[in-house]
């Protein structure tokens, strides 16, 4: 039966995959996935499964939103199952909304599955507590994108004041108005802020400072998206909870030492 699943493939780690995404891409005839996506994890398609990338294709530079919605309707109504796949979850910075409501208004059924986002196992993996009982009692994801616009001054000023945690997608480019913003509506400065590079792979890299010096830090050492930012007294509990960074270390040691 025809059907579409909007699943989340998780923030990058292949094992961070839910056991209902498993299934999805198990039984899908088509799947659309993103650039984000752990490539390992398409292993795990049928052999005759066919696999479109919806970054740059030979016949589309970009595509576009609006094209994947015409592929996810136009599969669906060919009698495939079609599993649209996506890093992290499917709702949180996604377009998954965007999809569902293309396929409601062509009346095709769909199933959303959620997938671990990245502003949560990101975080997780460079040892940074999004919560905590003595630093933060609240977070907020929020897009890196944020541009002056009519309700931004208030916004920001919520963030500043009003959030304890601030896990940031996609952000880096924009890292110098995030900045300006925070401080100019009262975060101190001194804030402890993480950029963590490819959160959960093997190749994570994570630089802390803060809120004042963070941009120069990235630059310094040439952070680029994918990354997350971390804004917020948790990131002080890095140094002590670096499991993961600190994992990969000695396992390269080791592999060295065996070498």
């Amino acid at each position: 039966m025809a059907k579409v699943y909007l699943v989340g493939a998780g923030p990058g780690d292949e094992d961070l995959l839910t056991i209902k995404a498993l299934k999805c891409i198990q039984k899908a005839d088509v799947i659309l996935y993103d650039r984000l996506v752990n490539q390992e994890i398409l292993k795990h398609a049928k052999k005759d499964c066919e696999l479109i990338y919806c970054g740059k294709l030979p016949n589309y530079h970009t595509m576009k939103q609006e094209t994947i919605n015409h592929f996810l309707v136009k599969y669906a109504n060919s009698g495939k199952v079609v599993t649209r796949l996506k890093g992290g979850d499917p709702f949180v910075f996604g377009r998954g909304g965007e999809e569902a409501e293309a396929l409601a208004i062509h009346n095709i059924p769909f199933e959303i599955v959620p997938g671990i986002t990245s502003g949560v196992a990101a975080s997780a993996y460079a040892g940074i507590p999004v919560t905590h009982r003595d630093l933060s009692s609240c977070v907020a994801f929020v897009t890196g994108h944020r541009r002056a616009g009519a309700n931004e001054e208030t916004k920001w000023e919520s963030l500043a004041n009003g959030i304890d945690t601030l896990a940031i997608y996609m952000g880096v480019s924009n890292l110098p108005y995030i900045q300006e913003q925070l401080i100019k509506n009262g975060k101190d400065p001194n804030t402890p802020v993480a950029v963590i590079h490819w959160g959960t792979t093997d190749v994570q890299r994570t630089i802390t400072g803060t809120l004042e010096n963070i941009y120069d830090l990235v630059k310094q050492h040439m952070i680029k998206n994918p990354s997350m930012i971390i804004v917020g007294e948790v990131v002080s509990l890095r140094d002590k909870l670096n499991w993961y960074e600190d994992m990969l270390m000695k396992n390269t040691q080791s592999e060295a030492l065996t070498i």
